[in-house]
């Protein structure tokens, strides 16, 4: 049997220190292959063309051509996976780059040394791994911030929303809410995402779309108008107050758990809870989490739907979701929001 060929990976930085790095972290990983490394975004653009990599770790602060113009003149050219490599201080700008088109982001170490990158070894292998198997779509540019929509009373009764997502999920996220502006919903959100850049997902949402978008805190009410996302590295549950009130409630990660946050822990909690008439989304995203939720909100009385595979940037958590008899609506991106806007306004 013929041997498959490794993966073939482009690494763009402007730090030499970092290119040592992931160079070192790579060559121990089986199945992948560095073939190349660019000091700034104008010498990664011309090794892309050259090389032609089926994936490219990306910095976003560079000489001469940075990260973004970088993202706009790859995809215009020649579409190639990229996962961005990015430090916390500049954690609201992954997700520009994500609209211009970058597949992931693993959040960069504090010191541009060995022993720091192997805590990230496993999950930059991983999503370098999954890379080239993505389904690619047209990406548009980042929209323009829209003046916010009048918030329903907050007596009315929220219709709550579900929704867990991993790879490719914040502009799938984002595509969805668009599609809710103006109902009286209150959206919580799983999406995995390390700790800090959860909140900053947030803040850009709450600045793009006619929705009170934060952070999730132990005591937040099921509102109109809300959306909450839940923090990273932490696990976020719905439960129901004295008095019969629903409210989130923010958890430490236990050992037992695969992700933090979980849409496992957040859908288990809300069938235990939800209201009538809750619906629950499951987005794309690697691997099989949500799955376990879904099935217990379908026996809860909970509509469970799946974004499809032709639009599943990572066709693994719907399609676990699915195949554990839990999905009762499969749709495109582009029709998921849409769909569900008109449920919950019947």
């Amino acid at each position: 049997m013929k041997p498959q060929r490794p993966i073939t990976v482009l690494i763009v930085d402007d730090s030499a220190a970092t290119r040592r790095a992931l160079s070192k972290l790579l060559e121990t990983a089986p199945g992948l292959e560095v073939v190349g490394r660019a000091v700034d975004g104008e010498d990664g653009l011309k090794k892309a063309l050259q090389l032609k990599p089926d994936v490219i770790t990306l910095d976003l602060e560079m000489p001469k051509m940075d990260g973004y113009a970088f993202l706009r003149l790859l995809m215009a050219r020649q579409p190639t996976p990229v996962i961005v490599v990015s430090s916390y201080g500049h954690r609201s700008d992954v997700f520009k780059a994500l609209q211009l088109g970058a597949f992931d982001f693993v959040a960069r170490p504090t010191e541009d040394d060995d022993a720091s990158f192997a805590s990230v070894r496993g999950e930059l292998i991983e999503k370098l791994r999954a890379a080239p198997f993505m389904r690619r779509e047209d990406k548009t540019p980042p929209p323009s911030p829209k003046q916010k929509a009048p918030k329903p009373p907050a007596e009315e009764t929220a219709r709550l929303v579900l929704v867990g997502a991993s790879t490719g999920g914040p502009p799938a996220v984002q595509k969805v809410l668009e599609a809710l502006v103006g109902l009286p919903v209150c959206v919580v959100i799983a999406q995995h995402m390390p700790a800090r850049f959860t909140q900053a997902f947030a803040e850009r949402l709450d600045q793009s779309l006619g929705f009170r978008v934060s952070e999730a805190k132990t005591g937040d009410p099921i509102l109109p108008g809300r959306v909450y996302v839940a923090p990273g590295g932490e696990q976020l549950e719905l439960e129901r107050r004295a008095g019969g009130t629903l409210a989130l409630v923010v958890k430490m990660s236990s050992q037992n758990d695969a992700h933090a946050p979980s849409v496992d822990r957040l859908f288990t909690s809300a069938a235990k809870v939800a209201p009538p008439g809750t619906r629950a989304l499951v987005l794309t995203g690697m691997g099989i989490d949500g799955a376990k939720g879904a099935l217990a909100l379908k026996k809860a009385g909970v509509e469970v739907w799946a974004e499809a595979e032709a639009t599943a940037i990572v066709f693994g958590m719907p399609e676990a979701a699915i195949k554990a008899g839990a999905v009762v609506k499969v749709l495109p991106l582009e029709q998921l929001g849409p769909a569900l806007a008109a449920a919950l306004s019947a």
